[in-house]
């Protein structure tokens, strides 16, 4: 079970890989970063991935259930953050020379996490990338 650092270096392993952080998507921290990225700021960077995170996780659209199931902000749901973990597992945002894609993270404090790994559209592979960071998210250890 790795830790924070571990994931983070493993993350820089893929090809393409340009940065990677930890982010607490509540407050906007960075729990751990390496690597480069956008602007040069990674606590600029973590608050973006923060923002964009949270508004991910809270849409009411994003949060499908199986049938029956009424999930996360379904009937008799609080729509407080400890209601359940949000049903959206990544999110990929692409632009003419990258990828950034945010990996929710369980924990077991309060707050969520998200992985975000920055790539480089002509050396990274997205699919591996998504398979990668989901197997990483699930063996890191936080709390």
């Amino acid at each position: 079970m790795p830790g924070i650092d571990e994931c983070l270096l493993e993350a820089m392993r893929l090809p393409g890989a340009r940065g990677a952080a930890l982010v607490d998507w509540t407050s906007g921290l960075a729990l751990g970063v390496v690597g480069e990225f956008p602007g040069g700021d990674a606590e600029a960077a973590a608050a973006d991935v923060a923002e964009l995170a949270r508004l991910a996780a809270e849409q009411p659209a994003f949060a499908v259930a199986p049938a029956g199931d009424p999930g996360p902000g379904g009937p008799g749901s609080t729509g407080a953050a400890d209601d359940a973990d949000p049903s959206v597992e990544d999110v990929i945002v692409s632009n003419r020379d990258g990828y950034h894609l945010l990996r929710f993270v369980p924990a077991a404090f309060d707050s969520g996490a998200v992985l975000h790994l920055w790539l480089g559209r002509a050396e990274g592979n997205l699919a591996l990338a998504r398979i990668r960071l989901g197997e990483m998210a699930g063996r890191l250890v936080l709390g």
